[in-house]
């Protein structure tokens, strides 16, 4: 960017955009909430998160590409309230698996109702998101519908698969990660369904089937990549009250976020020797000493330094891939939005 009032009104533009569409999805997500019994224990807990401000970066990416490719404004408004409702299904769900204690600035669901409570809510999110699907791909062509639903499938199945193997490393506690590791985990875990779906499902609706979908995996994985390694560098450097998650959460968890995979593979001497213990132990057992001396070693050997400079240079392939992704697309608002994404990711790290 030029200036810092040119990224001002860019990061301003983004988030006005994401305020705009987060809105009117929470609102669908209410709506599409049962009523009746057992609200203490059941209905109301599953409303906990949809009602939460969430950055609803995933139903915009959606729907601005179903736009861009061709559909009416609103054709697919349905199914991006799907890919809202399930993520906020993940989240409960990823909660519970990590232990976590604040989601969107409030306690997690299972700090307050408990895990049984949290683990139903779970659930019923992404059953009323499968019957928000069902009732939006029924105004499709069969043959759409039944691509559409295979992509929710194969999404559901790569993120399942990338939580798997990250529960698996902490079980299993698995040490010797490269960064192409971590590229692997996350291209399973966060990039397929955050933003390589929605741009996919929405490019299908937009064409009728007819778009040509792996310039937008390629553009999604390294924009979505981009997305996570800042989310996660936020863990270890932001504002609780900004960030709405707890601060240094990952590493009382010790997920293998990129930081940590490059200090585990450039840590000597007594410091290996106290990342491994810290590896060793659980969340319980992790003080806070002793997590701030994990965090203290990521700069010491340039952890921190590293995720960025990896990170920029993902988003830069980010930006050439845009261009064959939205080659044939339509010009507009929608085109425009989906251009700045790249650029606010970068702007955000200034």
């Amino acid at each position: 960017m030029s200036s810092t009032a040119d990224r001002t009104d860019l990061i301003s533009d983004v988030e006005d955009h994401l305020r705009g569409v987060a809105k009117v999805v929470r609102r669908a997500m209410l709506d599409a909430m049962p009523d009746g019994e057992p609200v203490q224990w059941l209905y109301g807990p599953m409303r906990e998160y949809p009602s939460r401000p969430g950055k609803a970066l995933r139903p915009a990416l959606c729907l601005s590409a179903s736009r861009v490719f061709g559909a009416e404004p609103d054709a697919v408004m349905g199914i991006a309230v799907a890919i809202e409702l399930l993520h906020n299904a993940f989240l409960v769900h990823d909660d519970i698996a990590d232990g976590s204690e604040m989601r969107r600035g409030r306690p997690t669901l299972a700090a307050t109702h408990g895990v049984g409570a949290a683990l139903n809510a779970g659930d019923g999110l992404a059953i009323v998101a499968g019957q928000v699907l069902r009732r939006a791909t029924r105004q499709l062509p069969g043959d759409l519908a039944d691509l559409v639903w295979h992509e929710f499938d194969t999404m559901a199945l790569r993120t399942l698969e990338g939580q798997a193997i990250e529960a698996g490393w902490q079980l299993d506690n698995v040490d010797d990660l490269k960064p192409h590791d971590y590229l692997e985990l996350i291209m399973h875990k966060t990039c397929w369904y955050t933003t390589i779906h929605p741009l996919r499902v929405g490019a299908l609706v937009g064409s009728g089937g007819k778009a040509d979908l792996a310039p937008l995996v390629r553009f999604g994985f390294h924009f979505g990549a981009a997305f996570q390694i800042r989310d996660d560098l936020l863990n270890l450097v932001g504002d609780e009250r900004a960030y709405g998650k707890e601060i240094l959460g990952d590493l009382y968890e010790g997920k293998r976020t990129l930081p940590l995979v490059h200090l585990m593979a450039n840590a000597t001497g007594v410091d290996r020797d106290l990342v491994r213990d810290y590896l060793r132990r659980n969340r319980s057992e992790r003080s806070l000493e002793l997590v701030r001396t994990v965090r203290a070693l990521m700069d010491s050997y340039g952890s921190i330094a590293f995720t960025t400079e990896y990170a920029e240079g993902i988003l830069l392939v980010a930006e050439e891939y845009f261009e064959q992704a939205f080659a044939d697309a339509r010009p507009g608002a929608d085109l425009d939005f989906l251009r700045a994404l790249v650029p606010y990711v970068w702007a955000r790290w200034r």
